[in-house]
């Protein structure tokens, strides 16, 4: 029997009530979808204190990383529970925006769940290295560097914040004791770094024992005061900042060197693939997609590696002519790694050539973005105590919520193996317009949840600092051929990355076999090749988004400036690139094409 149509009249009311459920169920999804991603947000900074401070949350400066086993299993049935929970809301439900917050976060405890296949911590935020509990010590990271660099980062401006330094050194011996216990268990598992790799991780912990506390530099908060602070308040924290150090942090470091020298490194493996560990292949598979955010498999990209060494190598050969030098190209590398003009005698020289640069491309930036930041930036020198063993140079976040300037770190140990001519492209990269420019503008960003604006997808975040380096031409720099050539030894430099990264982990290179193929193809000086070299051993997988991300970029502005020909604008490209936080690649082209048709379709 058919229905009886119902009179005009009584339809538009329906229809309006039926309209408003639907608005009513889509802010019930929307809503119960920020609300999970608040609490999860701050469920892991009350798991994680140490990104916590650096990130500038409130309320977990006193605290470390409990990574005791019952602590470790509730943050993974968190994780299980949450990904749970996240299913259960309609994506139907959501705007466009918030199926994009549900599926990026969806995502990230996917991934973190699959991650826990291979021991790594429940972490699900982008950014952070795949962390295999059991190897919780390298020469890049671990507790010997966790400690001094959060205490580093700390504020020191209240009485509050320095009790929180204060109660972060009493509680410094917990931490490390977990850290040796993950190890133990890793020794007993066949689990642990190569040997080789931790040659310097020894001294990284001998390096912060000190007689007097105050000379150490996790009490540097009470040598140097606020105004506000009285004195018989100076007195009485320091009496128990030295206490806490005498009891606990030096017994505490001391304790782990005899464990490192006496126990680990006698028993680490001799190896250096990770598909010689258990399920090494399933592992190095999962941190190659990790990295990339691509299906591509080590064997493609090993030849796309190839591939750019060919292309790279030939305009290096360009330049070299063009410089007038006469020889072949590894005499040319020879030059550039061993004549005394590309070498500073003093690490203060060093510095101040870096912030020249720093400050001569700042001004060149409202060309190229129409957003910049409002964190500040300053450049300083690597810590003596990891600096034998550290990059040339890195990037440290700052927090405009905590009123902490970023920083770029450069290293200044064996100033022989620093030359001049990398010096602009590297700052390009680790400053501006690279990672200080991108993180920056992410954690300002309004209207994102926070897990958005502090994901740091490798191939994204490592992809924008390459393609930064090549905006150095666009500002003036690289006017002199070797820095033309700097620049093209760092772009080489990412390529053989490719090239060696999935060697070592997916077809049985020895380290020496990696090093020599560097050699053969950068001019960088062994102590950055060695370095670099053993960074990819411990750190599977993380050398490759950097090419990968470039890549896409530069191909996603070709295209742009292809299709938009005298409608393109540089400023525009680059805000709508960072204007969204670090994102997968798939969805950053999804962005820009999106951001190309709407302004191919305007009149």
């Amino acid at each position: 029997m058919l229905a009886r149509a119902l009179p005009l009249v009584m339809l538009v009311p329906l229809t309006i009530v039926c309209l408003g459920c639907a608005l009513q169920t889509s802010h019930r999804a929307a809503d119960v979808l920020r609300v999970q991603l608040d609490e999860d947000w701050k469920y892991w900074m009350t798991q994680y204190p140490e990104l916590a401070t650096s990130i500038g949350f409130p309320g977990q400066n006193g605290r470390w990383t409990d990574y005791s086993q019952p602590a470790i299993d509730a943050r993974a049935a968190h994780l299980k529970a949450s990904l749970l929970r996240l299913s259960a809301i309609d994506r139907a439900r959501l705007d466009r925006d918030d199926q994009l917050n549900l599926d990026l976060y969806r995502d990230l405890l996917d991934t973190a769940i699959k991650g826990l296949d291979f021991q790594n911590d429940a972490i699900p935020i982008r950014g952070v290295i795949p962390h295999n509990l059991l190897m919780p010590i390298n020469q890049l990271e671990g507790v010997q560097q966790d400690i001094p660099r959060t205490i580093a980062l700390m504020p020191a401006a209240t009485r509050e914040d320095y009790e929180n330094i204060v109660s972060r050194l009493e509680g410094a011996d917990a931490p490390v004791d977990q850290t040796i216990a993950l190890m133990e268990r890793g020794l007993a598992a066949g689990t642990t770094p190569p040997a080789v790799t931790l040659r310097d991780v020894p001294n990284q912990v001998k390096a912060e024992i000190v007689d007097d506390p105050l000379k150490s530099p996790m009490l540097t908060a009470f040598t140097t005061w606020p105004a506000s602070l009285l004195e018989a308040d100076r007195v009485a924290l320091t009496k128990r900042a030295t206490a806490a150090y005498v009891q606990h942090v030096g017994p505490a470091f001391r304790k782990l060197h005899d464990f490192l020298t006496s126990r680990y490194l006698p028993g680490c493996r001799a190896t250096t693939s990770a598909s010689a560990l258990a399920n090494g292949a399933a592992l190095y598979a999962y941190n190659v997609k990790w990295h990339t955010t691509t299906d591509k498999t080590p064997k493609e990209i090993h030849d796309l590696g190839l591939s750019e060494v060919k292309r790279i190598r030939a305009e290096m050969d360009q330049v070299i002519a063009a410089s007038g030098f006469k020889g072949s190209y590894a005499e040319f590398a020879t030059f550039l790694r061993t004549s005394p003009q590309f070498y500073f005698t003093d690490a203060e020289s060093l510095l101040t050539a870096y912030r020249d640069i720093a400050k001569r491309a700042d001004p060149e930036l409202a060309h190229l973005f129409g957003r910049l930041p409002q964190t500040p930036y300053g450049v300083k020198r690597v810590p003596d105590a990891i600096a034998p063993s550290q990059t040339t140079a890195y990037y440290e976040q700052g927090s405009f919520v905590a009123a902490r300037a970023a920083n770029m770190f450069a290293n200044t140990y064996k100033l022989d193996s620093r030359p001049k001519w990398e010096m602009e492209t590297l700052t390009m990269h680790e400053a501006v317009p690279g990672h200080h420019i991108q993180i920056s503008i992410a954690q300002e960003l309004q209207g994102l949840p926070e897990f958005r604006k502090n994901s740091s997808y490798t191939a994204f975040v490592e992809g924008w600092g390459l393609y930064a380096e090549s905006l150095g031409g666009e500002m003036g720099f690289y006017k002199d051929p070797y820095s033309k050539f700097g620049w093209l030894t760092y772009e080489m430099w990412r390529a053989v990355r490719l090239v060696v990264d999935t060697g070592l982990h997916s077809m049985g290179w020895t380290r020496d076999q990696a090093i020599d193929f560097f050699r053969a193809h950068a001019a960088k000086t062994d102590q950055d090749i060695i370095v670099e070299v053993d960074r990819y051993i411990v750190w599977p997988g993380q050398a490759l988004g950097y090419k990968m991300g470039q890549l896409k970029i530069r191909e996603l502005r070709m295209n742009a400036e292809r299709q938009l020909r005298a409608r393109f604008d540089v400023r525009q490209f680059h805000d709508v690139v960072l204007g969204q936080g670090a994102v997968p690649l798939e969805v950053l082209e999804r962005q820009v094409s999106a951001w190309v048709a709407r302004v191919g379709a305007q009149k």
